[in-house]
């Protein structure tokens, strides 16, 4: 919402180094039940690996490669090393690193294989996301020639481990997340609001840049493009992959359309997805048509299967997936449901609820059901045949940060219900 107060970075890093704390914790139990005697990860320069702000203090490291290592001590619990091209008594906090001169990477490394000898070494290969194959080429020859020819027989992927630890979320964070879907929330209505259209006037084009604009003015990031789509009575509905494509920028929003908004940010190391839709009021109009009120409800009435009659911790999307789509075809509903685990990656790691994934073998793995307090994009839409659109099927869709309870998804905010409406003339009056 506008006014929602957000943390200057100095606080931010304060604060997410005591979570820091809490999360190392975690690690040995979770590289002991997915089998990870050694876990190493690479920050390589001006190429930050995605687990790197969560396994070590949030703050830039341009080392040229920069290892953190961590070692089941057995009777001496976790081992935590910094090998860094810089010293930084931070690190010291979290690591055993040094704080004047660095140490040889790859004698330092090979020094920890020799005393600890891991059963394996777990590492960012041979995953199904970017996340857990993050691992450059040179950094693993690397790390093998470190480690010797004895040690490199010992790789492993680190998948199922980085996504346990990614995908699960301490309480301290909800509050900040909350925060960061409010500012979302505020940033989106301002957008689809009379303050930035002015129907026959403004540009989707227009539309965008003030978005960039608002990020700035808000002090955060973005992590994908935001983006636009119009649907209107007349002409043509695109589509692209069998979604409603983007609309291009010189399309000049007017009377009668209805606009939707794709849009996210990035605060306190976690990201937002929100999509939302606006009605642009014709002359004589104060609310919008019927039949597109109707197919609104339908996708309320897909979220509410989805996230309240379906989903339960331990359950593998696919399973909550098949039961969605099952009760949406006895009630008439055309639906699609893309949902996606979300919280440190806008794309996270997790169980997803997905129409592309519902029948992978993935998907009913153990490390892949859904994980009681994990954080879910609720992403879906419906195509709903409108009669004052001549019948034409109108796409409602939707996207709602949510987290997961014992009864099931909530919503970090209300979620919408009713169209924002848009006055159609230009001094934002009805007539």
């Amino acid at each position: 919402m506008p006014g929602t107060p957000l943390l200057p970075w100095s606080q931010q890093i304060t604060i997410r180094e005591g979570w820091l704390t809490k999360r190392h914790a975690m690690i040995l139990p979770m590289m002991r039940r997915h089998n990870i005697g050694m876990w190493i990860v690479v920050n390589e320069e001006f190429h930050d690996d995605p687990l790197a702000h969560y396994i070590a203090p949030p703050r830039p490291y341009t080392g040229n490669r920069d290892i953190f290592v961590f070692i089941d001590g057995a009777d001496q619990g976790l081992k935590k090393f910094a090998i860094t091209g810089y010293t930084e008594e931070n690190l010291a906090r979290f690591f055993d690193a040094p704080t004047t001169e660095p140490r040889p990477a790859g004698p330092t490394l090979r020094a920890l294989y020799e005393t600890w000898k891991p059963r394996t070494i777990g590492l960012g290969i041979n995953g199904r996301r970017g996340q857990t194959r993050s691992l450059g080429y040179d950094a693993h020859q690397f790390i093998a020639d470190a480690v010797g020819a004895d040690g490199a027989a010992k790789f492993v992927s680190a998948s199922d481990l980085i996504e346990e630890y990614l995908d699960t979320r301490l309480p301290e964070e909800m509050e900040h997340y909350r925060a960061a879907v409010a500012v979302t929330e505020g940033i989106v209505k301002r957008a689809l609001s009379p303050e930035v259209i002015t129907a026959g006037r403004t540009t989707v084009g227009d539309v965008r840049r003030h978005l960039y604009d608002a990020l700035w003015s808000a002090g955060v990031r973005t992590w994908f493009q935001p983006d636009l789509r119009v649907q209107r009575a007349g002409g043509d509905i695109a589509t692209s992959r069998g979604f409603l494509a983007v609309a291009p920028e010189a399309t000049v929003i007017e009377p009668g359309d209805l606009v939707h908004i794709d849009f996210g940010i990035s605060y306190m190391g976690f990201d937002t997805d929100w999509q939302k839709m606006a009605y642009v009021l014709k002359p004589g109009e104060t609310a919008a048509p019927a039949g597109l009120r109707a197919a609104l409800a339908n996708t309320n009435t897909v979220q509410d299967a989805l996230m309240l009659r379906h989903s339960r911790p331990g359950l593998t999307g696919g399973a909550v997936f098949r039961a969605t789509m099952s009760e949406m075809k006895e009630r008439g509903i055309e639906a699609m449901v893309y949902s996606h685990p979300i919280g440190t990656q806008g794309h996270g790691l997790g169980a997803g609820i997905d129409f592309r994934a519902a029948n992978r073998s993935d998907t009913t793995a153990l490390n892949s059901r859904l994980r009681l307090g994990s954080y879910i994009s609720i992403e879906l839409n419906t195509a709903t045949p409108v009669p004052e659109w001549g019948g034409k099927k109108v796409f409602v869709m939707m996207e709602d940060d949510a987290y997961l309870t014992p009864e099931g998804f909530r919503f970090f905010r209300p979620r919408q219900e009713a169209f924002y409406l848009i006055p159609g003339t230009a001094r934002g009056l009805v007539p």
